[in-house]
């Protein structure tokens, strides 16, 4: 998640407007949500005290906020949290051992692409573990993800979670019959 996504998601997770976010940051009355919606749509990037002041306002580390660096244990950590908040993840205890799986149940149609894509890693995995090919060809499938995967295509999404192939549909009243 982007950084203005990221404030969008725990702004509204705690109930607050913008106005009311960009009020307790010291924005003028006139444009304090004009300001917020500018930082939520990426058009303005908060500066580190400005993140800062909102993480404090709402309550979050600023690492929360801000883009990962998941070159560091706390921004890996916060990339697999805002994979949970999106509900493309969650975590399980399986015995002691802890793993992390596709959340298909509540992720709807981007986890089951997800799962399908975890899949495909894990069975060029498997291929490697077994001999099948070199860890060069192993290292090409992953450093060329995803040219040489083709889970994307071979994804089957569940029927309960299939997305509405017949579009939206239309409100208002029926044309009158001449």
């Amino acid at each position: 998640m982007a950084t203005g996504e990221r404030i969008r998601f725990f702004r509204t997770l705690r109930g607050m407007t913008q106005k009311y976010l960009g009020l307790m940051l010291g924005f003028p009355d006139n444009s304090a949500d004009v300001r917020l919606a500018q930082y939520e749509c990426e058009d303005r990037t908060p500066k580190a005290d400005l993140t800062a002041a909102m993480a404090e306002a709402l309550d979050i580390s600023p690492k929360a906020i801000a883009v990962p660096d998941i070159d560091s244990m706390d921004g890996l950590m916060h990339t697999l949290f805002a994979l949970e908040d999106r509900k493309l993840i969650q975590i399980l205890n399986a015995d002691g051992l802890i793993c992390l799986r596709a959340d298909i149940s509540e992720g709807g149609v981007k986890a089951a692409e997800l799962d399908a894509r975890l899949m495909s890693w894990s069975e060029e995995k498997e291929k490697l573990r077994a001999g099948e090919i070199t860890k060069e060809e192993y290292d090409r499938w992953r450093y060329h993800y995803p040219a040489f995967d083709d889970s994307v295509i071979k994804t089957k999404i569940p029927p309960d979670i299939q997305p509405d192939t017949q579009g939206p549909k239309k409100r208002g009243r029926k044309p009158k019959k001449a």
